[in-house]
This record gives structure tokens, sequence and C-alpha cells, in this order.
């Protein structure tokens, strides 16, 4: 990386990691805040499926669109809505409400992550990738164990208001970061490229992004179910305080976050495919112990167990998604289906596992999370069997574009 790349990833990685630190000082009080309210497992996982829903349903517009307008337009967009969005917090009494606050924050959020990881992706060298993307998530990943234990804290010593304030000034913190620091969007080299973003049937059609997306669905449909149920499973079995759940919370985030830069340096040297893989089956084993847990000790260990799997694989699965969408032209197109099987497998996680809590037991939504996890592994091996994660084929041919 030049200078100008050293800057832009710099202000990348310190603007994310506050916008994300404040959403992971809310997200794991929201489940009990809205138990205490009254809602039923089905109603604490819509308010984590509104968020995914509206997220999943805009990231291929504004994917595709920084495609072929820029990055900084909608980055400094979303992180400024995710400010004014998470004030909004403070104001909600009902379950409603905050179904439709998660909703509307959804759609700031799809306007961040892809077209910032795309942004990484343009200043990423060849043959970098997994170095230089483990290092972006540790911000990601540190930012989100940070944010459980500081939101319980503060939930215990203050109030949940309190937590919500937080959120919102970390939030804008990022937004003046970005809008201050990052070059305009003239000088971004998508801008100057000028290069029309491959098809959306090219996109579609390529089996590693298939295999990446369904992969990332699983893996975030287990994400979820603990985020959603693993507060209340804490509380209600083991009356595990606020700041204990926290450090539940936090934990997996957290050894995700410590492993990320040795695992993408690994990523550049050995076999991607083996460590997503790999990943899969550390991630599938934790989840599952989850239902056999008989107190807090156990709940510690698997979320250990949980992140060890999750930095493993995620280091190599966004290097891999970096050279797939380079080669094939749509570098936001690519992080937008990405983040969108994310979001996808949150919804999907949270919303059936709230009918597992209603209909049968809360433990069992931890067995529903593991059996993701294995299909999805399985579906990855088979749509990447003859696929080479480590070496790009080069990029597409460009259609001819006349001068003048």
């Amino acid at each position: 990386m030049n200078a100008t790349d050293r800057k832009i990833f710099g202000t990348l990685f310190f603007s994310i990691f506050a916008a994300v630190t404040g959403v992971g000082i809310v997200v794991p009080l929201l489940p009990v805040y809205a138990h205490d309210l009254g809602a039923s497992g089905i109603y604490i996982g819509l308010i984590f499926g509104a968020f995914s829903l509206s997220r999943t349903f805009f990231l291929p517009f504004f994917g595709r669109r920084s495609d072929k307008r820029g990055r900084k337009p909608f980055i400094v967009a979303g992180l400024f809505g995710y400010a004014v969005i998470s004030m909004a917090f403070v104001l909600s009494t009902n379950v409603t409400t905050l179904i439709g606050i998660r909703f509307i924050q959804g759609i700031a959020s799809a306007m961040i992550m892809p077209v910032v990881q795309a942004y990484v992706g343009d200043i990423t060298p060849l043959g970098r990738e997994g170095w230089i993307m483990g290092l972006f998530n540790m911000s990601m990943f540190i930012g989100l164990s940070a944010g459980p234990l500081i939101g319980g804290v503060i939930k215990d010593r203050f109030s949940l208001k309190g937590a919500f304030l937080c959120m919102g000034a970390l939030s804008l913190m990022g937004f003046l970061l970005s809008l201050i620091y990052l070059p305009p969007t003239a000088e971004e080299s998508v801008v100057k490229q000028k290069r029309p973003p491959a098809s959306w049937k090219t996109i579609l059609a390529d089996r590693v992004i298939t295999g990446l997306c369904v992969y990332r669905l699983s893996y975030t449909a287990c994400i979820g179910i603990i985020w959603g149920f693993l507060p209340v499973f804490a509380d209600t079995e083991f009356s595990v305080s606020a700041s204990g759940t926290g450090i539940l919370v936090m934990l997996g985030v957290l050894v995700s976050g410590i492993i990320q830069i040795p695992m993408g340096w690994l990523a550049d040297r050995i076999n991607r495919k083996f460590m997503i893989i790999l990943g899969g089956v550390a991630v599938t084993l934790a989840v599952y112990t989850f239902s056999r847990a008989h107190g807090f000790q156990d709940l510690f260990w698997c979320s250990v167990g949980f992140g060890i799997g999750g930095g493993i694989a995620m280091p190599a699965l966004t290097a891999a998604a970096v050279m797939q969408g380079g080669r094939i032209g749509a570098m936001g197109s690519a992080m937008a289906l990405l983040t969108a099987a994310h979001s996808l497998g949150m919804l999907m996680g949270s919303v059936l596992a709230g009918a597992m809590m209603d209909l049968f037991a809360l433990r069992q939504a931890f067995l529903l999370g593991a059996a993701f996890m294995a299909v999805g592994t399985v579906l990855f091996g088979i749509c990447t069997i003859s696929e080479n994660l480590n070496q790009g084929k080069g990029p597409l041919p460009q259609p001819h574009i006349p001068e003048g």
C-alpha cells in the first residue's frame, strides 16, 4: 500500500471500529430489554430479524451503486444515519417501536459494511488479501467484543438509555472521521477507472461467490441465535448478570478478533478452502455444545470455541471474496451479496430460533444453529470443489468502450 491507501485504510479501520463498538454496546441488551417488556421468543427474533430484513433488501442496491458512483458518499451517509437512528432507541417504549427502529437502522447499515469492505478491497495489493482483510476484520471483531462488555457495565452502573446514548456518540465519531479524512469521491480508483461493473447474471452464476454466500449465511445464522438467545438463556437458566452476559457475548467476537491477523497471514500462504471448512467444523461443534451447557463456565468455553472457529474461517473467506470480486469487476456488488447473506442468516437464525424457543425449549435453538453450520460447510465444499481460492484467474474481459 502507498501512503494514500494507508491513510484510507486507517480511516476506514477506526471509523468502523467506533461504529461497530457502538452497535455492540446495545445488541446484547436488546433481548433482555424486550423480554422485560413482555416480548415472546418470536418477537425477540423479529427485533433482530427486522434489521436483517431491511438490510438484505437494500444491500444489492447500495453495493452496485457504489461500483458506479464511488464509496465515500454511501459510507458517510450510512454512518450519519446510524448516529441519528441510534438516538431513537432512547425514545422507544414498546416492542413494536423497537422493531421499527431496527428496520430503519438496517437501511443505514446497508450503506456501510459492504461499501467499506469493497473500498478496502479496492486498495488491497494482489496476494495480500488474507493479511489486509484479516487486519481490517479485526476492527469489527474487536469493536463487537468490546461493545457488549461496555454495554453491560453501563447498564449495571447507569441505565439502558445511557448505553443507547453511547452507541449514538460512537456512530457520530465514525461519521466525522470518514467525512474529514476519506479522499474526495473523484479520487477513488473505482471512479477513475470508469469501468462498468459486471452484470448480476455474471455475479450470481459464479460458483465461488455462491459457496461463500451460503457459508456466510450459515455462520451468521449461528451468530443470530447466540446474540438473540444466549442473553435470555444465561439470564433465565443460570441468573447471569448483565455484565456476565456481556462477557459471554464478547468472548466469541474477541477471540475471533485476536486471531484475525495471524489467520489472515496464514490465509495468504496455505489452502483457504481448508481453513474455511476447518472453521465451519469448529463452529458447528461449539454451537452444539451450547445446548449441553450446565452453567456459566460451560457457556464461557462454548463462546471461546465459537470464536476460534470464526477466527480461522473469516480471513480466508473475505480474502477469497476480494479476489473473486476483483476478478469479475464488481467488488461492491460481490461484497453486497456476501453481506446480504450475512443479514439473511441473522434473520433466519433469530426468527427460527425464536420459534424453536416458543414451540419446544430454548436449548433447542442451539441445535438448530449447529445444523445450519454443518449444512453450510458441506454446501460450500461442493460449490468450490474444483476452485482454487488462493489464486485469481485474472479479470474477465471488459467490453470495448469507444473513445469520444
